[in-house]
């Protein structure tokens, strides 16, 4: 599967045949990496997925409204490696790089968010690499959201081996905000004026969607105590 992936790649132009080469040469093992992060996406979606349904049945609501996960492609693998200047290597990949696994979050509401990081970190099987927190202290684009880098042990047919993931918790808001960025950041052939009229415009409607998310959860605290 992802000899085939790294072909269409490199008939598209995005990668070199050196490395193509590299992935070929390691095909079995990068094969193998790939599945323990997969293992270790199931992982961590399953422990939002009890989390959700125990504060459904103890608070009668939904904390989470959506669970994604993506594996990082071959392609974004190597790029990444070679940008960095580092050895193309299952080693490599593993100390150097913690976003092959990633887990977004999407919530109802901003203190949804601090909940469910603070119940998923006390955990006893699972152990927080890093933490940057985008939504008290957004990027200058207006990006929001909370990261965390864990790593999460997953219990294979005769060993336990541990796996970083980088879990993403944003609101809905957040999220569609951050989805129109995106397509803004990687849309090509827009002049370089009218491209610094739609981040101006990003960074504005931001800050509204800040005010919005701040606004529903206000009422939605109001609502609880009637």
């Amino acid at each position: 599967m992802i000899k085939e992936q790294l072909k269409d790649q490199f008939i598209k132009g995005l990668i070199d045949d050196y490395v193509i080469e590299l992935f070929q040469r390691n095909m079995m093992p990068v094969n193998e990496l790939m599945s323990y992060y997969r293992c270790a996406i199931m992982e961590v979606e399953t422990k939002f997925k009890v989390l959700n349904e125990q504060f459904s049945l103890q608070y009668d609501r939904n904390p989470i409204e959506t669970i994604k996960s993506r594996l990082k492609s071959p392609e974004g693998i190597a790029k990444k490696l070679k940008r960095k200047n580092l050895e193309f290597s299952i080693r490599s990949i593993e100390e150097n790089l913690n976003d092959v696994a990633g887990v977004r979050v999407i919530c109802s509401f901003t203190e949804d968010i601090y909940l469910l990081a603070e119940c998923l970190l006390q955990q006893d099987d699972i152990k927080l690499i890093e933490i940057k927190d985008y939504i008290k202290n957004p990027k200058e684009s207006g990006y929001r959201s909370l990261h965390l880098i864990v790593e999460v042990p997953i219990f294979l047919e005769n060993e336990k081996k541990n796996r970083k993931v980088e879990v993403q918790l944003r609101t809905i808001a957040m999220d569609f905000w951050a989805s129109l960025e995106h397509k803004l950041r990687y849309k090509k052939d827009i002049p370089q004026e009218e491209l610094d009229r739609l981040a101006e415009e990003l960074v504005e409607c931001a800050q509204v969607s800040a005010a919005l998310d701040e606004r529903m959860e206000q009422i939605r605290n109001r609502m609880s105590r009637i």
